[in-house]
Parts: structure tokens; C-alpha cells; sequence
């Protein structure tokens, strides 16, 4: 179970993003890394039966780090204001479909599930899966509770005119567009701090699953 104090830490250093204040409370940011750690052991632990990959596998390697690369960006704030973990098939930096919980105040947190911005090769793969599997694949994101749940895919990152190899009367066009394959769902901070939390994760975790099943068969 989340400690308030964890979120409390994030909301500090979101309000003090810079290097002297955070020297000056390393010791607080071990102890909330710490606390985000068991929670992340935890989560690991209820979803392995439905994961197999995950046996085995150490919170700490699901983890993102909390220190921003700032050498290409604009923005040189030099620290994430959340705790972020990924994890699924592969690691937290694989390049397959996957699942992500961001611990974030401010009622921000959010389990996601999916793929982000894939490499060329795979997004063809996933299109080429949607095209020819287009009922098994609406057979899951019509589902009646991952609608209720997600409401549906993440069209954020979507291509303004029809993919290169597929006619603009294709069934399946506005999912092909699609340039990220993602879902998600938002969580409060009482429900982040609820000791029921984790076997909500779950939950959210088992809906999730046949859609990442799909995409992963698809670049598998």
C-alpha cells in the first residue's frame, strides 16, 4: 500500500524542480523511490498467474528513472514530477506491447496499456494485424467492459490522411491511422493510496490483456 507521504515528495518536487532542493531531500526521495518500489512488487506479485513473464521479475527493472535527459530538449526541468514503471512481455525499454502505472498528484495517476510510437517494422506489422484480423481486433475494443473501462484507443498520435498500401474505404482506416496503440485509464489519489489499490491495478491489468495480447502477436 502507497504511502501519502510518497505523493506529498512528488508534489514537492514538482513545486521545487531543481537540483539544490532535491540534494537537500535525497534522503526523502529514497524513501518515496522505496515505497514506489514495494508498491510496484506488489503489483507484479497479483498480476504473474495472468503473466507469466513477470516471474521473476524485480520492481526495481520495471522502474523509470526520476532524472530527465535534458540534452535535446527545451525543457531543462531536470526531474520527472511522477513515478512511472513499466512492464509485460519484455522489459521496461522492450520494444513490444506492454503495460504502464504512473504515480503521479494531483489526481494525475493512470495504468495505460499498449504500445508508444512503434518503430516502422512493428507499426506495419500492426496495421497488416488489424487489416487482416479486423473482427478479432474489434471483437476487443468493442467489448462492452473494455469500452466502459477505456472508453477506447488513444488518438493522439494519428496520421491526417490514409496509410501508405491501404484504400480510404478500408473498415478499418481510423485504427490504421493510428500511430501509437494505447489505452488507459485515469486513477485519484485516494484510489492510488486505497489498500485496495493494487487489486484494482489488476483489474485493470486482466482488461487490458487481449488487447496487448493482439499487438504483441502481431510484431511477435
Amino acid at each position: 500500500m502507497l504511502q501519502i507521504a510518497t505523493l506529498q515528495f512528488l508534489q514537492e518536487l514538482n513545486d521545487h524542480n531543481n537540483k539544490i532542493w532535491f540534494d537537500e531531500h535525497r534522503k526523502l526521495y529514497e524513501v518515496a523511490k522505496q515505497d514506489f518500489e514495494l508498491f510496484i512488487s506488489e503489483v507484479l506479485l497479483a498480476n504473474k498467474n495472468l503473466i507469466p513473464e513477470l516471474e521473476g521479475r524485480k520492481a526495481k527493472d520495471c522502474i523509470f528513472r526520476i532524472f530527465k535527459d535534458v540534452r535535446f530538449s527545451k525543457d531543462k526541468i531536470p526531474y520527472k514530477n511522477n513515478f512511472g514503471a513499466g512492464f509485460g512481455k519484455g522489459d521496461k525499454k522492450a520494444h513490444s506491447a506492454g503495460f504502464y502505472v504512473h504515480l503521479q498528484p494531483g489526481n494525475k495517476s493512470f495504468v495505460a496499456g499498449g504500445i508508444w510510437m512503434p518503430e516502422a517494422a512493428a507499426l506495419k506489422a500492426i496495421r497488416q494485424e488489424i487489416d487482416y484480423g479486423f473482427l478479432d481486433f474489434m471483437a476487443i475494443v468493442e467489448n462492452p467492459s473494455f469500452k466502459k473501462m477505456f472508453g477506447g484507443l488513444d488518438p493522439s498520435q494519428k496520421l491526417k490522411k490514409c496509410p501508405k498500401d491501404y484504400a480510404e474505404d478500408n473498415p478499418a482506416l481510423e485504427f490504421l491511422k493510428l500511430k501509437s496503440f494505447t489505452v488507459g485509464t485515469p486513477l485519484t489519489d485516494k484510489e492510488m493510496l486505497d489498500k485496495t489499490a493494487v487489486a484494482h491495478i489488476a483489474k485493470i491489468v486482466k482488461e487490458m490483456k487481449p488487447f496487448v495480447d493482439f499487438l504483441n502477436q502481431a510484431i511477435s
